[in-house]
């Protein structure tokens, strides 16, 4: 079934046409992925599909009765109230009845008969509208983007701009529309995040239109991309990986055919020159007529073409010693919190370190304390190497202003370039003419990137700190940074969520999370390999003692065993109640140690680390059954209340039994929930999912 038809659309600013004759339509279940450069109209196009944009010519059809939700990349939330007011604002019958409900359960306080029956009233027509299912979609999807119960009551006016970015996509994600138009929903979203909502948009029943620069997640997500021109527009059934190598293909294929019909077209008219007034005066005239008649192959269209001019290229610098940074005991706490604490690392020169971890859990801020620009109040010592040139990017820009030009920007930091020398300069990263004249305030996210770069990679670097370097970066951009980054002779630590600029750059990974920070050695790939093999470890370890279990319990009707966690606290000696890690820290990390007892120590530990793994893995086990649990519940009693709202045709006591058995299928699901919850909290949001790093 078709969604969405668009047809020979085009769009322009006055004279100047974005695109045009953009033809293409989404069936249901069919999920695309929207590519180009920035600046090519890619947010425009999705706002023109949306119908907040009158098109120039073409028509845009979306089926009747087709439920469209977009999510924008300016996080325009216009939700008042609070966090689940804000959840619930794309049903706006639930949230009205919700609001009276609420009024009505402080009225009947008072015990009086009117009140007390339009609080039963109010309570049964919520829950006939869906409202207690729509209340645990919601929390299960305001879980998984890192809000907590507690968040739920706040206002929406309180939460930052990446909590108010998390939000709208709940809010879109609640609706489970037939249309859903998705402009960069990964941006400031962490990694586990970003999977999780790879696997949800994957289970997408409705048709999904995305842009983003994520290469992993349109991978993951979409099988299908389409790449928008300024007088093309290609369709692959392809993910982007593959699109990437078919189109190369495509233009290799297509320019040829146009330099053979220019060669072609070439000969003949001099064939016609020569021959016009001689003997062969009827054979020109008829090329003539062919070549008039001649539909004419136009050279194809690269998009990417003007992108990938960008060259990051990095001033030569003097050699450091081969010890950058010797960080000892490092700690860190904001806002009351202990972020990590007791932190050790070493890096060498050359070493190209990847900083990962959940949104809060202080990766920015180690970074910070490692480039020596941490608070008063923080711990540890860094002692840095000799010859060190540094240099910091900020993913938040704010070593630009607003109220200058690029130019100033750039002689800012170089006063001996003059105007043209800075123009030449930042047409390597793609200002060019006017461009290099504009104030920095009417940039895009993309062009302040780019500056903030070209400011950066101004003066000789050995050692860089980068914070989300990709942020905002188009594809081709991105790239060419990680090929950059992979040929720098110095030193460098970052901090992304790009999983495959990781896997392009880094040589080690630093994991922060709950408090604990650990070193892997190997790149991104690496990690996420031996966390993957950690769980399926620990998975299979806990299939194999699951039935000797059983037995025992269901042989004698023993006592269940203690917890594992407990019993591995117990043979470490841990008495502290603090969770353990389910990875072990690396060498750079763990204490200096040298006699038997210490490798005892450390063995202990070890086999501390596996049994913390495996309940870790159990609960993790225990939410996915609650979900699928908690789904068919909710499912099933969807069903049963609409037979309640039919008419019983005078057998009230049939009625009365299917209430009943209602009720007591909603307690089920209300205790699943509570379950799902705690054990929700106790895994820490999901910051467990990735093996304990």
């Amino acid at each position: 079934m078709t969604v969405l038809q668009v047809a020979d659309l085009s769009f322009g600013y006055g004279a100047d046409k974005l695109f045009q004759g953009i033809t293409f339509s989404l069936e249901h279940g069919q999920r695309a992925a929207l590519v180009a450069p920035n600046g090519a109209g890619k947010s425009t196009l999705l706002r023109l599909v949306a119908r907040e944009l009158v098109p120039d010519t073409g028509s845009v059809v979306i089926r009747k009765g087709v439920r469209v939700a977009y999510f924008r990349q300016s996080h325009e939330l216009h939700a008042a109230g609070t966090v689940l007011d804000a959840f619930l604002s794309g049903f706006s019958e639930v949230l009205e009845l919700r609001h009276a409900l609420t009024a009505a359960q402080h009225a009947a306080a008072s015990g009086s008969e009117a009140d007390l029956a339009r609080l039963s009233d109010l309570t049964d027509r919520y829950h006939i509208a869906g409202g207690d299912d729509l209340e645990r979609r919601v929390e299960i999807i305001a879980a998984h983007l890192g809000f907590r119960p507690a968040d739920m009551d706040r206002p929406v006016s309180s939460l930052s701009g990446g909590e108010r970015g998390r939000l709208q996509l709940g809010v879109v994600l609640a609706i489970e529309p037939d249309l859903l138009l998705l402009d960069e929903p990964t941006n400031h979203l962490d990694i586990e995040t970003i999977t999780w909502l790879e696997k949800h948009l994957a289970g997408l029943a409705g048709a999904l239109l995305c842009v983003s620069h994520d290469r992993a997640f349109l991978d993951a997500v979409c099988p299908s991309t389409m790449e928008l021109g300024h007088r093309s527009f290609r369709v692959y059934p392809l993910r982007y990986s593959d699109y990437a190598v078919a189109r190369e293909e495509d233009l290799a294929r297509e320019r040829e055919l146009a330099e053979r019909q220019e060669a072609f077209v070439a000969k003949t008219e001099e064939f016609i020159r020569r021959n016009i007034a001689g003997q062969k005066t009827k054979q020109a005239q008829s090329r003539r007529k062919m070549l008039e008649k001649l539909d004419t192959v136009e050279r194809p269209e690269d998009v990417w073409a003007t992108a990938e001019r960008v060259r990051f290229r990095f001033a030569p610098a003097p050699r450091s010693g081969d010890i950058a940074l010797d960080a000892r005991g490092l700690g860190a706490s904001r806002g009351g919190r202990a972020l990590f604490s007791g932190v050790d690392l070493l890096l060498r020169r050359g070493d190209r370190v990847g900083v990962v971890g959940p949104n809060g859990s202080g990766k920015s801020t180690l970074l910070k304390l490692l480039a020596g620009a941490g608070a008063p109040e923080d711990q540890g010592e860094v002692r840095r190497g000799t010859n060190l040139c540094q240099g910091y990017f900020d993913q938040h820009l704010g070593s630009l202003d607003p109220a200058r030009t690029a130019v100033e920007e750039i002689r800012s930091v170089r006063a001996d370039m003059n105007v043209d020398a800075t123009r030449q300069y930042l047409s390597r990263f793609r200002f060019y003419g006017d461009d290099a004249l504009r104030k920095v305030q009417g940039f895009s996210g993309g062009e302040r990137s780019r500056l903030a770069l070209a400011k950066l990679l101004l003066e000789p670097r050995n050692l860089l700190f980068l914070d989300e370097p990709t942020n905002h970066l188009d594809i081709p951009a991105a790239e060419i940074l990680e090929e950059a980054l992979t040929g720098f002779e110095g030193t460098v630590v970052l901090v992304s969520h790009d999983r495959r600029f990781l896997e392009g750059v880094t040589t080690r990974i630093v994991a922060v999370r709950d408090g604990q920070v650990d070193v892997y050695p190997g790149g991104f790939r690496d990690y996420r390999d031996h966390l993957e093999k950690l769980a399926a470890d620990a998975a299979r370890e806990e299939e194999a003692a699951r039935a000797p279990a059983q037995g025992a319990r269901g042989g004698r009707g023993a006592a269940p065993a203690a917890a594992p966690r407990d019993e591995a606290r117990a043979a470490a000696g841990d008495r502290s109640g603090k969770p353990a890690r389910a990875v072990r820290r690396s060498g750079s990390t763990m204490p200096p140690t040298g006699d038997a007892g210490d490798a005892a120590a450390r063995r202990r530990a070890f086999e501390s680390d596996k049994a913390a793994a495996r309940a870790a893995e159990r609960k993790r086990k225990r939410v996915k059954e609650l979900e699928a649990e908690i789904a068919a519940g909710e499912s099933q009693l969807a069903v049963m209340r609409e037979e309640l709202k039919k008419d019983p045709g005078g057998d009230w006591a049939k009625l009365a039994e299917a209430a009943r058995k209602e009720q007591a299928l909603a307690k089920r699901v209300d205790e699943a929930m509570a379950e799902w919850m705690a054990l929700s909290e106790e895994l820490g949001a999901s910051a467990t999912a990735g093996g304990g790093a």
